[in-house]
Protein backbone atom coordinates (compact mmCIF):
# COMPACT_ATOMS: atom_id res chain seq x y z
CA UNK A 1 0.00 0.00 0.00
CA UNK A 2 1.39 3.42 -0.99
CA UNK A 3 2.57 5.57 1.86
CA UNK A 4 2.92 2.64 4.30
CA UNK A 5 6.33 2.27 5.91
CA UNK A 6 7.94 0.34 8.71
CA UNK A 7 7.43 1.35 12.34
CA UNK A 8 10.57 2.86 13.89
CA UNK A 9 11.30 2.41 17.61
CA UNK A 10 14.31 2.83 19.94
CA UNK A 11 16.16 -0.25 21.17
CA UNK A 12 13.99 -0.66 24.27
CA UNK A 13 10.82 -0.55 22.14
CA UNK A 14 11.57 -3.83 20.35
CA UNK A 15 8.64 -6.21 19.96
CA UNK A 16 7.60 -9.08 17.74
CA UNK A 17 7.05 -8.38 14.03
CA UNK A 18 7.34 -10.49 10.86
CA UNK A 19 10.62 -8.74 9.97
CA UNK A 20 12.74 -6.72 12.39
CA UNK A 21 15.76 -4.63 11.43
CA UNK A 22 18.24 -3.90 14.23
CA UNK A 23 20.00 -0.89 12.75
CA UNK A 24 22.87 1.17 14.15
CA UNK A 25 26.44 1.05 15.36
CA UNK A 26 25.85 0.65 19.11
CA UNK A 27 26.50 -3.06 19.49
CA UNK A 28 25.70 -3.14 23.20
CA UNK A 29 22.20 -1.77 22.65
CA UNK A 30 21.63 -4.10 19.71
CA UNK A 31 22.67 -7.09 21.80
CA UNK A 32 20.38 -6.00 24.60
CA UNK A 33 17.44 -5.51 22.24
CA UNK A 34 18.03 -8.97 20.79
CA UNK A 35 18.11 -10.46 24.28
CA UNK A 36 14.88 -8.69 25.23
CA UNK A 37 13.09 -10.08 22.19
CA UNK A 38 14.48 -13.59 22.66
CA UNK A 39 13.53 -13.69 26.35
CA UNK A 40 10.06 -12.33 25.58
CA UNK A 41 9.40 -14.99 22.95
CA UNK A 42 10.73 -17.76 25.20
CA UNK A 43 8.54 -16.52 28.03
CA UNK A 44 5.46 -16.55 25.80
CA UNK A 45 6.23 -20.04 24.47
CA UNK A 46 9.02 -22.19 25.88
CA UNK A 47 8.95 -24.27 22.69
CA UNK A 48 9.90 -21.40 20.38
CA UNK A 49 12.39 -22.54 17.75
CA UNK A 50 15.45 -20.29 17.45
CA UNK A 51 17.93 -20.40 14.57
CA UNK A 52 20.92 -18.20 13.77
CA UNK A 53 22.39 -17.27 10.39
CA UNK A 54 25.48 -15.29 9.38
CA UNK A 55 24.69 -13.10 6.37
CA UNK A 56 28.37 -12.82 5.46
CA UNK A 57 28.73 -16.59 5.13
CA UNK A 58 25.26 -17.34 3.82
CA UNK A 59 24.33 -20.34 1.69
CA UNK A 60 21.60 -19.87 -0.93
CA UNK A 61 18.21 -21.04 0.30
CA UNK A 62 18.97 -21.26 4.04
CA UNK A 63 16.72 -18.34 5.01
CA UNK A 64 13.78 -19.59 2.96
CA UNK A 65 14.18 -23.12 4.28
CA UNK A 66 14.37 -22.14 7.96
CA UNK A 67 11.39 -19.77 7.61
CA UNK A 68 9.24 -22.12 5.53
CA UNK A 69 5.85 -23.20 6.96
CA UNK A 70 6.08 -25.91 9.62
CA UNK A 71 3.71 -28.78 10.22
CA UNK A 72 2.65 -27.64 13.67
CA UNK A 73 2.92 -23.86 13.20
CA UNK A 74 5.11 -23.35 16.28
CA UNK A 75 6.57 -19.85 16.80
CA UNK A 76 10.05 -19.35 15.40
CA UNK A 77 12.77 -16.74 15.74
CA UNK A 78 15.37 -16.49 13.01
CA UNK A 79 18.30 -14.23 13.98
CA UNK A 80 20.55 -13.02 11.18
CA UNK A 81 23.85 -11.33 12.03
CA UNK A 82 26.36 -9.32 9.96
CA UNK A 83 23.85 -8.04 7.40
CA UNK A 84 26.25 -5.14 6.79
CA UNK A 85 28.64 -7.78 5.37
CA UNK A 86 26.03 -9.88 3.56
CA UNK A 87 26.79 -11.71 0.34
CA UNK A 88 24.70 -11.53 -2.82
CA UNK A 89 22.96 -14.83 -2.12
CA UNK A 90 21.58 -13.48 1.14
CA UNK A 91 20.42 -10.24 -0.47
CA UNK A 92 18.53 -12.18 -3.13
CA UNK A 93 16.81 -14.49 -0.64
CA UNK A 94 16.06 -11.74 1.90
CA UNK A 95 14.39 -9.54 -0.70
CA UNK A 96 12.34 -12.50 -1.89
CA UNK A 97 11.30 -13.41 1.65
CA UNK A 98 10.39 -9.80 2.49
CA UNK A 99 7.74 -9.81 -0.23
CA UNK A 100 5.81 -12.63 1.50
CA UNK A 101 6.94 -13.16 5.11
CA UNK A 102 5.66 -16.25 6.88
CA UNK A 103 3.19 -16.09 9.78
CA UNK A 104 4.42 -17.35 13.17
CA UNK A 105 8.00 -16.48 12.17
CA UNK A 106 10.03 -13.50 13.38
CA UNK A 107 13.05 -12.75 11.20
CA UNK A 108 15.47 -10.37 12.89
CA UNK A 109 18.24 -8.80 10.81
CA UNK A 110 21.21 -7.12 12.51
CA UNK A 111 22.84 -4.39 10.37
CA UNK A 112 25.77 -2.64 12.04
CA UNK A 113 26.06 0.28 9.64
CA UNK A 114 27.42 1.11 6.21
CA UNK A 115 25.99 1.01 2.71
CA UNK A 116 26.14 -2.72 2.07
CA UNK A 117 22.63 -4.11 1.66
CA UNK A 118 21.08 -0.68 1.09
CA UNK A 119 18.47 -2.06 -1.30
CA UNK A 120 17.33 -4.49 1.40
CA UNK A 121 17.34 -1.81 4.10
CA UNK A 122 15.23 0.48 1.94
CA UNK A 123 12.80 -2.36 1.23
CA UNK A 124 12.43 -3.14 4.94
CA UNK A 125 11.88 0.52 5.81
CA UNK A 126 9.15 0.64 3.18
CA UNK A 127 7.38 -2.47 4.43
CA UNK A 128 4.39 -1.73 6.62
CA UNK A 129 4.68 -5.02 8.50
CA UNK A 130 8.34 -4.47 9.42
CA UNK A 131 9.83 -2.98 12.57
CA UNK A 132 13.02 -0.89 12.51
CA UNK A 133 14.81 -0.83 15.87
CA UNK A 134 17.35 1.99 16.10
CA UNK A 135 20.53 1.27 18.03
CA UNK A 136 22.36 4.55 17.57
CA UNK A 137 25.75 5.00 19.19
CA UNK A 138 25.56 6.93 22.45
CA UNK A 139 28.28 9.56 22.16
CA UNK A 140 27.12 12.68 23.95
CA UNK A 141 27.29 13.15 27.68
CA UNK A 142 23.61 14.12 27.78
CA UNK A 143 22.68 10.86 26.02
CA UNK A 144 24.48 8.86 28.70
CA UNK A 145 22.63 10.79 31.38
CA UNK A 146 19.32 9.95 29.69
CA UNK A 147 20.38 6.30 29.41
CA UNK A 148 21.09 6.09 33.15
CA UNK A 149 17.82 7.81 34.04
CA UNK A 150 15.89 5.38 31.85
CA UNK A 151 17.65 2.38 33.39
CA UNK A 152 16.41 3.33 36.85
CA UNK A 153 12.98 4.45 35.64
CA UNK A 154 12.38 1.07 34.00
CA UNK A 155 12.86 -0.60 37.38
CA UNK A 156 10.95 2.01 39.39
CA UNK A 157 14.07 2.98 41.35
CA UNK A 158 14.73 6.58 42.34
CA UNK A 159 18.14 8.14 41.79
CA UNK A 160 19.40 11.61 42.67
CA UNK A 161 20.62 13.85 39.83
CA UNK A 162 24.06 14.01 41.48
CA UNK A 163 24.16 10.22 41.56
CA UNK A 164 23.35 10.10 37.84
CA UNK A 165 26.16 12.56 37.22
CA UNK A 166 28.60 10.51 39.29
CA UNK A 167 27.73 7.31 37.43
CA UNK A 168 28.15 8.92 34.03
CA UNK A 169 31.50 10.39 35.08
CA UNK A 170 32.64 7.04 36.45
CA UNK A 171 31.83 5.09 33.28
CA UNK A 172 32.21 7.69 30.56
CA UNK A 173 33.90 5.42 28.03
CA UNK A 174 32.08 2.08 28.24
CA UNK A 175 28.31 1.83 27.88
CA UNK A 176 28.26 -1.85 28.86
CA UNK A 177 30.07 -1.11 32.12
CA UNK A 178 27.71 1.80 32.77
CA UNK A 179 24.70 -0.46 32.31
CA UNK A 180 26.26 -3.11 34.53
CA UNK A 181 26.85 -0.55 37.26
CA UNK A 182 23.21 0.54 37.09
CA UNK A 183 22.07 -3.07 37.34
CA UNK A 184 24.26 -3.70 40.37
CA UNK A 185 22.95 -0.63 42.18
CA UNK A 186 19.35 -1.52 41.34
CA UNK A 187 19.86 -5.07 42.62
CA UNK A 188 21.78 -4.18 45.77
CA UNK A 189 20.14 -0.99 47.03
CA UNK A 190 17.32 -0.17 44.64
CA UNK A 191 14.53 -0.16 47.19
CA UNK A 192 16.30 2.49 49.26
CA UNK A 193 16.93 4.84 46.33
CA UNK A 194 20.32 5.78 44.91
CA UNK A 195 22.20 8.80 46.24
CA UNK A 196 25.54 10.32 45.29
CA UNK A 197 26.97 8.79 48.46
CA UNK A 198 25.82 5.35 47.27
CA UNK A 199 27.63 5.76 43.97
CA UNK A 200 30.73 7.03 45.74
CA UNK A 201 30.70 4.00 48.05
CA UNK A 202 30.45 1.58 45.13
CA UNK A 203 32.46 3.29 42.40
CA UNK A 204 34.41 6.15 43.95
CA UNK A 205 37.67 4.56 42.88
CA UNK A 206 36.85 4.65 39.19
CA UNK A 207 39.47 6.48 37.13
CA UNK A 208 37.04 8.72 35.27
CA UNK A 209 35.28 9.78 38.46
CA UNK A 210 38.61 10.64 40.09
CA UNK A 211 39.67 12.97 37.27
CA UNK A 212 36.42 14.95 37.38
CA UNK A 213 36.60 15.16 41.16
CA UNK A 214 40.06 16.72 40.87
CA UNK A 215 38.75 19.28 38.40
CA UNK A 216 35.68 20.08 40.51
CA UNK A 217 37.73 20.67 43.64
CA UNK A 218 40.25 22.89 41.83
CA UNK A 219 37.56 24.91 40.04
CA UNK A 220 35.86 25.47 43.40
CA UNK A 221 39.12 26.89 44.80
CA UNK A 222 39.92 23.92 47.04
CA UNK A 223 43.59 23.53 46.19
CA UNK A 224 44.62 21.16 49.00
CA UNK A 225 41.75 18.77 48.32
CA UNK A 226 42.40 18.85 44.57
CA UNK A 227 46.12 18.26 45.03
CA UNK A 228 45.48 15.33 47.37
CA UNK A 229 43.10 13.75 44.84
CA UNK A 230 45.60 14.35 42.05
CA UNK A 231 48.45 12.61 43.89
CA UNK A 232 46.18 9.71 44.78
CA UNK A 233 45.14 9.40 41.14
CA UNK A 234 48.75 9.43 39.94
CA UNK A 235 49.71 6.77 42.48
CA UNK A 236 46.76 4.69 41.27
CA UNK A 237 48.00 4.70 37.69
CA UNK A 238 45.72 7.34 36.19
CA UNK A 239 47.03 8.64 32.86
CA UNK A 240 47.93 12.37 33.10
CA UNK A 241 46.18 13.06 29.79
CA UNK A 242 42.87 11.96 31.37
CA UNK A 243 43.26 14.50 34.16
CA UNK A 244 43.95 17.26 31.67
CA UNK A 245 40.96 16.19 29.57
CA UNK A 246 38.65 16.49 32.60
CA UNK A 247 39.88 20.03 33.33
CA UNK A 248 39.58 21.01 29.68
CA UNK A 249 36.01 19.74 29.44
CA UNK A 250 34.89 21.52 32.62
CA UNK A 251 36.53 24.85 31.77
CA UNK A 252 35.39 24.76 28.15
CA UNK A 253 31.79 24.26 29.28
CA UNK A 254 32.15 27.13 31.76
CA UNK A 255 33.47 29.40 29.01
CA UNK A 256 30.61 28.57 26.68
CA UNK A 257 27.96 29.06 29.32
CA UNK A 258 29.63 32.21 30.67
CA UNK A 259 29.46 33.77 27.23
CA UNK A 260 25.74 33.12 26.83
CA UNK A 261 22.79 34.93 28.36
CA UNK A 262 19.22 33.90 28.98
CA UNK A 263 17.35 31.27 30.94
CA UNK A 264 18.89 27.88 31.64
CA UNK A 265 16.63 26.21 29.08
CA UNK A 266 17.33 28.89 26.46
CA UNK A 267 21.10 28.64 26.90
CA UNK A 268 20.92 24.85 26.88
CA UNK A 269 19.04 24.95 23.58
CA UNK A 270 21.43 27.48 22.07
CA UNK A 271 24.56 25.52 23.05
CA UNK A 272 23.18 22.02 22.51
CA UNK A 273 23.60 21.09 26.16
CA UNK A 274 21.34 19.58 28.78
CA UNK A 275 19.85 22.09 31.27
CA UNK A 276 21.72 20.48 34.16
CA UNK A 277 25.02 21.14 32.37
CA UNK A 278 24.21 24.84 32.12
CA UNK A 279 23.09 24.93 35.75
CA UNK A 280 26.29 23.24 36.94
CA UNK A 281 28.51 25.46 34.81
CA UNK A 282 26.86 28.62 36.14
CA UNK A 283 27.39 27.36 39.67
CA UNK A 284 31.06 26.63 38.92
CA UNK A 285 31.54 30.14 37.51
CA UNK A 286 30.93 31.73 40.91
CA UNK A 287 34.12 33.60 41.86
CA UNK A 288 35.58 33.50 38.35
CA UNK A 289 36.07 36.38 35.94
CA UNK A 290 36.68 36.32 32.21
CA UNK A 291 40.42 37.00 32.46
CA UNK A 292 40.95 34.29 35.07
CA UNK A 293 39.00 31.75 33.04
CA UNK A 294 41.06 32.57 29.96
CA UNK A 295 44.29 32.15 31.92
CA UNK A 296 43.14 28.83 33.35
CA UNK A 297 42.21 27.53 29.89
CA UNK A 298 45.63 28.60 28.58
CA UNK A 299 47.32 26.81 31.48
CA UNK A 300 45.41 23.63 30.68
CA UNK A 301 46.55 23.88 27.06
CA UNK A 302 50.19 24.22 28.21
CA UNK A 303 49.74 21.25 30.52
CA UNK A 304 48.26 19.17 27.71
CA UNK A 305 51.43 19.73 25.73
CA UNK A 306 53.61 18.96 28.75
CA UNK A 307 51.99 15.62 29.50
CA UNK A 308 52.41 14.70 25.85
CA UNK A 309 56.15 15.32 25.96
CA UNK A 310 56.67 18.95 24.97
CA UNK A 311 57.29 20.48 28.40
CA UNK A 312 58.37 19.85 31.98
CA UNK A 313 57.62 16.61 33.79
CA UNK A 314 53.93 15.61 33.76
CA UNK A 315 53.75 15.56 37.57
CA UNK A 316 55.07 19.11 37.85
CA UNK A 317 52.84 20.35 35.02
CA UNK A 318 49.74 18.78 36.55
CA UNK A 319 50.36 20.21 40.01
CA UNK A 320 50.96 23.63 38.52
CA UNK A 321 47.71 23.38 36.53
CA UNK A 322 45.78 22.44 39.67
CA UNK A 323 47.26 25.42 41.53
CA UNK A 324 46.50 27.89 38.74
CA UNK A 325 42.93 26.67 38.38
CA UNK A 326 42.39 26.65 42.17
CA UNK A 327 43.60 30.27 42.19
CA UNK A 328 41.00 30.92 39.48
CA UNK A 329 43.61 31.80 36.89
CA UNK A 330 45.62 34.23 38.98
CA UNK A 331 49.15 34.68 37.53
CA UNK A 332 51.99 32.85 39.31
CA UNK A 333 54.97 34.31 37.42
CA UNK A 334 56.63 30.88 37.41
CA UNK A 335 56.79 30.21 33.70
CA UNK A 336 59.95 31.17 31.91
CA UNK A 337 59.50 33.07 28.67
Amino acid sequence: MAGVSATIVPWHGIREAPVILLSGTESFLADRALRILTDRMKSADAGVEINDLDAADYQQGDLLQLASPSLFGEPRLLRVSAVEKCNDAFLEDALLYLSTPEPDVVVLLRHGGGNRGKKLLDAIKGAGSALVVECKEIKKDAERVTFVQQEFQRHGVSIEPKAVRALVDAFSTDLAELASACTQLITDVGSAGITAATVERYYGGRVEATTFQIADQAISGHFSEALSLLRHAMNSGVEPVMVVAAFAMKLRTMALVGGASGSIDAVAGELGMAPWQVRNARSSLQGWDQAGLGSAILEVAHTDGAVKGSGPSPDYALERMVRVVAMRGAPMNLRSS
